[in-house]
Formats: structure tokens, C-alpha cells, sequence
């Protein structure tokens, strides 16, 4: 590969390597956002003039009034304090502020590349598609929104959990690409099989998340807060209380919460058993060490999440859960990227 070549794919890695840091942050303090129920302070969407905060008295308190019309204000917190106001105000513009300096952060640096010559044409569409992602999960921020300022108390459970898996799709895959440029000799892979049960861990990785949303939106982890019982039984009744019997997958919060069990059983054993048949195939391998590494990674992120239920989520407790899963996430990532070994394209821009 001409040095040239290696020297962009490495600004190009690097640079998107702080691109996923800075969504992981994003979608922690989407959690403390939650968790604080701050969402729905600001009641408006404005992509442009949102980023400038309230800076006097009488626009602190246009805000608050315009966050004293809706449901979450009239029937929960009727009676709040502006000051009370302004805490949850803050980590909500915080948390948008934070996702247009990703959005800046990306775009900015993209054009750069794009206009010195820096990316390859291959290259050009996988890094456009990002931008669309970033794009497009803004809009589902704001559907997200909405559904809490009519006649909800809270967002729906169904957008916010469309709204953080966008986010980790996001991250996966500015991982995804990012690995793929890595200059390093390509080592086969235990089978011609390995592949498949590394996309299989991410896509587990993806859907455990979603139904942490589906928790989150419910505030399923509040109640049955013990373990490894359910409400005192191994299968809890009442799993398909509501009807139709769907229903239950996604707005029965014992339901949510048991499913969201299942999946990191599921996840785990997965897991484990790859990790232990890369070390037989090829012990001491690259491969192998990743597998057990990411195994690692998941018996910790069970036991954090068994603590942060058994403690009825406390907030930093659950946003080490939250971080602990982005942290999975990458680990499978890189891990099933790895099987796939370097992008074989020409090495020419």
C-alpha cells in the first residue's frame, strides 16, 4: 500500500474513532436524560436556533411556560420551580447540543477529506451513508419528542427504543468501517463459519439493546427487582396478561423485563461457547483472545446489570449498565470485524 494511502486511511480511522467516542457519550447522557425524565423540557424542535441555551430572565421563563402546557407538567410536576426547571432543562440541551456537535464533528471533517482527495471512491458512499444515519436519527429524535407532548407523560416506549438502537447503528457502523482500515497482516479466521458468529453476537448486542429501551420506556426495571427469581417464580405468570398477546412484548413491563433476561442469558451462553471453541480451534490466536475478551466483557455487563435491578436502578448505577452495554457493543464489533480481515480493495485514491 503507497504511504500516502496508509497515512488517509489513518487520519480516516482516527477521526471516525472519535466520532464513535463522541456517540457513545451522546447515548449516555441520552440515558441521564431519561433517567432524570428531562426529555421533555424542550418543547420545541428548533435544529438551528436550539443551540443558543435561554440567556435572560424572560426567556428562562418562556421556556418554562411553554413546558407548563404539557401532560408531564399538569399531572407530575405541577408546581415545579423554575429552578427545578432549569436542572432538567439543562441535561435535555446538553444532550441535543451534544448530538449537533457530532453532527459538526462529522460533516466538517468529511468535507475536508472529501475536498483534498483524502477518501477513496469506495470509501465515498459507506462515509455519505453515515451522514444520512446521523441525519435521519435526528428526525427520530424529535418523533421520539412529540410522543410525549400531547397526551403522554412520558415518550413512547416503541420511539424511544427506535431512537437509541439508531444511535448504537450508528456507532456500529463507524466501528465497522473504522476497523476495516487498520493496517495489519490479515490471520485467518478459526473456520470459514467464524464469520457468521460474529455478525450473530452483534445482531444479539443490537436487540438486547432494544428491549433495554423498551425497559427504559417503561420503567420496567423499577419493579420485580430481584434475581434470579421474577416476582418469586422462574417463568413469572401474568407474561401474557394483555391482548392481544403482542402486546405484552412491548407495553406489559414484566413482560419487557423478563424478555430483556432471556436475551442476556442468551447472549451470554453464545458467548462463552464461542469463546471457549476459538480457544480449542486456535488457542492463543488473535481470534481466540478477542472472543474471550468479549465473553469477559458480557459476564461483567450481566453482573452490572443484576446489581444496578437488585439496587431498583440507581442513577449512576444505571448508567454504568447503559455504558457497560455501548462497551459490549464495540467489543463485538471490532471482534466480528476482525473475521473478516482487511477491505481488499486497490490501494489508490
Amino acid at each position: 500500500m503507497p504511504p500516502r494511502v496508509a497515512g488517509n486511511r489513518r487520519a480516516i480511522r482516527l477521526w471516525l474513532y472519535v466520532i464513535a467516542a463522541m456517540v457513545m457519550a451522546l447515548v449516555v447522557v441520552g440515558g441521564a436524560t431519561r433517567l432524570t425524565e428531562s426529555g421533555l423540557s424542550i418543547t420545541e424542535w428548533k435544529p438551528i436556533h436550539g443551540v443558543i441555551p435561554p440567556l435572560s430572565d424572560a426567556e428562562w421563563q418562556e421556556e418554562f411556560d411553554l413546558y407548563r402546557q404539557i401532560p408531564q407538567y399538569q399531572q407530575i410536576n405541577r408546581g415545579m420551580a423554575l429552578s427545578e426547571f432549569k436542572t432538567i432543562y439543562w441535561w435535555e440541551w446538553s444532550h441535543r447540543f451534544l448530538a449537533r456537535s457530532v453532527g459538526l464533528a462529522f460533516a466538517l471533517p468529511l468535507l475536508f477529506f472529501w475536498l483534498t482527495g483524502r477518501i477513496e471512491p469506495w470509501l465515498k458512499p459507506r462515509l455519505v451513508g453515515l451522514l444520512a444515519l446521523g441525519g435521519l436519527q435526528g428526525g427520530i429524535g424529535w418523533w421520539m419528542v412529540a410522543s410525549g407532548l400531547v397526551e403522554r407523560t412520558e415518550v413512547s416506549q416503541y420511539r424511544l427504543a427506535v431512537h437509541l438502537t439508531m444511535a448504537c447503528l450508528i456507532l456500529t457502523a463507524t466501528l465497522w468501517i473504522a476497523r476495516g482500515l487498520v493496517a495489519r497482516p490479515t490471520a485467518p479466521a478459526p473456520t470459514d463459519r467464524s464469520w457468521l458468529v460474529g455478525l450473530l453476537i452483534v445482531a444479539m448486542v443490537l436487540v438486547q439493546i432494544y428491549l433495554g429501551g423498551l425497559v427504559a420506556g417503561l420503567d420496567a426495571g423499577l419493579s420485580y427487582n430481584t434475581w434470579p427469581l421474577m416476582d418469586g417464580q422462574v417463568v413469572p405468570a401474568n407474561l401474557l396478561a394483555m391482548s392481544p398477546a403482542w402486546r405484552n412484548f412491548f407495553e406489559n413491563p414484566m413482560t419487557v423485563q423478563f424478555v430483556h433476561r432471556l436475551g442476556a442469558y442468551a447472549l451470554l451462553a453464545v458467548t462463552i461457547v464461542h469463546a471457549v471453541a476459538a480457544q480449542r480451534m486456535g488457542p492463543g490466536s488473535r481470534h481466540a483472545r478477542g472472543a474471550t475478551w468479549l465473553a469477559l466483557a458480557v459476564v461483567a455487563q450481566a453482573a452490572i446489570g443484576i446489581t444496578t435491578l437488585l439496587l431498583h436502578v440507581p442513577i449512576d448505577a444505571a448508567l454504568t449498565h447503559q455504558a457497560g452495554a455501548l462497551a459490549v457493543l464495540a467489543g463485538a464489533v471490532f471482534h466480528a470485524r476482525g473475521l473478516f480481515g482487511r477491505y481488499r480493495v486497490p490501494a489508490t485514491i
